[in-house]
């Protein structure tokens, strides 16, 4: 720090000094900064220095930014070369004597292009003042001339405009010698999707989440970049065509554009110059509506109680011991695969003398719940227990990246059914709705099967001013619920396969 410090000559008061680098003297309007610290003291000044230097480098470190090419740089480079270039063919048109229409460009375009750009214009009249009158074809010399000199004072000037990297003084030279070679960029880009992504992560949104709608936009950035298109509502309903997807799954698409969107337009400074007065492009699409039958054919189906013990006993059968225990997990209380395979030693509480599954963690607020263990169900928590080497009730050897310890389960359950002859519309979660169905037949509440299974009722006084149902209420309605018949004693530890 003492560097930046001195003396003049003849004088007890210390200085600071800090040289402004080369590249950014023109804009700064200095070679170097100076300013007197007011002290003798050598300590004072160190100290008084300090915020001086700082708020130089901020200057400094300002104007280099304020140097950087601009996102989307090479699309003005393209523009203005093409216009040269069609500016350049009419006015050899017109001196073979062909009729050229007059350029579509206002005075006042001309005007305020001379006003942005005065050293390239002045450059260019210079230029063409020094040339001398000719015949025919010495005049179609000078505008190929004049083009090459529009070229290189383009380069010139926009050099000493920004500071550019080699790759793109290499992409600068490239897109003026050839302007058509230009293939149009997608706006979203790589660093503008890393931005989205790191204030999606900083909202706390679930990872799997803000992966899923990552790829999604990516997938569209690569439709606009192969397709040369501009982000519009007329693009993007082309790009929901070129899917073929259901409109559920096209629905999940848009909602990734549109929080996208708008974040763009709230925290991205160049995206809100650019895309300000525009609609949203992911809003007022008219998707394929699913009719009543189709709608009815695609919907889950859940599985009868002999349809779970048939299942159970396969699943022993192939040696799924872990598998056969979350169905009957899954059967005597109606909770997602993950919910369960979440549980641990310590999920097991007793409220009010009734012992219960204590669910933590869910997809959803009301999944935050505690379950009644059924009857049928405190041998095999017993034993699951016992049995635990890692505190989780389920075992699991999953190494899915967002933590999901159901994964494995999940598609080992999908083989299983499937080798029993059930379709798409039976999944895991069917079993929820199994249970569902069994306690609405048994006569249970509405509003106490969804305590039970983590549901909202959709009613304030239940949801927000109700503190729910008792256990012993819960384990009553859980109680009501028709036993599977499994062919093995689910209290024994099963036989490894």
């Amino acid at each position: 720090m003492a560097d930046f410090i001195f003396r003049k000559q003849g004088e007890s008061t210390w200085y600071v000094r800090l040289a402004v680098p080369a590249d950014v003297q023109n804009s700064i309007g200095r070679k170097v900064f100076v300013r007197s610290l007011k002290t003798a003291s050598r300590t004072e000044a160190v100290h008084c220095s300090h915020a001086h230097l700082a708020v130089w480098r901020n200057q400094i470190n300002a104007a280099r930014k304020a140097k950087e090419a601009p996102e989307g740089w090479q699309e003005t480079i393209v523009a203005a070369t093409t216009e040269a270039e069609s500016f350049i063919q009419s006015r050899k048109r017109a001196i073979i004597g062909e009729a050229v229409p007059p350029l579509n460009v206002s005075e006042a375009e001309v005007q305020a292009f001379k006003k942005s750009n005065p050293g390239l214009v002045a450059q260019l009249e210079k230029w063409v003042d020094s040339q001398p009158d000719g015949d025919v074809a010495g005049d179609l010399r000078i505008q190929d001339a004049l083009h090459l000199g529009f070229k290189a004072t383009l380069e010139r000037a926009f050099n000493a405009k920004h500071n550019l990297t080699p790759e793109q003084q290499q992409e600068l030279v490239s897109l003026i010698d050839a302007p058509a070679s230009y293939q149009k960029k997608s706006p979203l880009t790589k660093t503008r999707l890393a931005s989205f992504r790191t204030y999606r992560i900083g909202q706390n949104i679930a990872q799997k989440t803000v992966d899923q709608q990552e790829s999604k936009l990516r997938k569209l950035s690569d439709y606009l970049t192969h397709n040369q298109a501009t982000l519009d509502t007329d693009t993007v309903a082309k790009w929901l065509n070129s899917l073929d997807l259901s409109s559920k799954t096209l629905t999940q698409y848009l909602l990734a554009g549109s929080v996208f969107w708008k974040w763009a337009n709230r925290y991205d400074e160049r995206w809100l110059s650019d895309y300000k007065d525009r609609a949203n492009p992911f809003e007022n699409h008219d998707l394929p509506r699913v009719r009543g039958k189709a709608k009815a054919e695609g919907k889950r189906k859940d599985f009868s109680p002999e349809d779970l013990s048939m299942l159970h006993d396969a699943a022993m059968k192939d040696g799924l011991c872990v598998l056969a225990d979350l169905i009957l997990l899954g059967a005597y209380t109606g909770a997602r695969i993950e919910e369960l395979c979440q549980l641990k030693k310590t999920n097991i509480i007793t409220i009010e003398n009734i012992q219960c599954f204590d669910i933590i963690d869910s997809k959803t607020a009301a999944g935050i719940r505690s379950v009644p263990i059924h009857p049928a169900l405190k041998p095999v928590v017993k034993r699951l227990a016992q049995e635990s080497s890692d505190e989780y009730l389920i075992p699991s050897n999953s190494r899915n990246k967002y933590g999901i310890r159901s994964d494995p389960l999940s598609k080992a359950f999908g083989r299983l059914k499937t080798l029993h002859g059930f379709g798409k519309q039976h999944v895991f979660h069917s079993i929820r709705a199994t249970v569902v169905t069994q306690l609405l037949r048994a006569g249970v509440a509405g509003t106490l099967i969804a305590e039970i299974v983590g549901h909202e009722t959709g009613t304030v006084t239940f949801d927000v001013y109700s503190q729910g149902a008792s256990p012993l209420q819960k384990l009553k309605a859980i109680s009501k619920m028709p036993r599977l018949k499994p062919s093995v004693d689910t209290s024994a530890t099963p036989p490894q396969a």
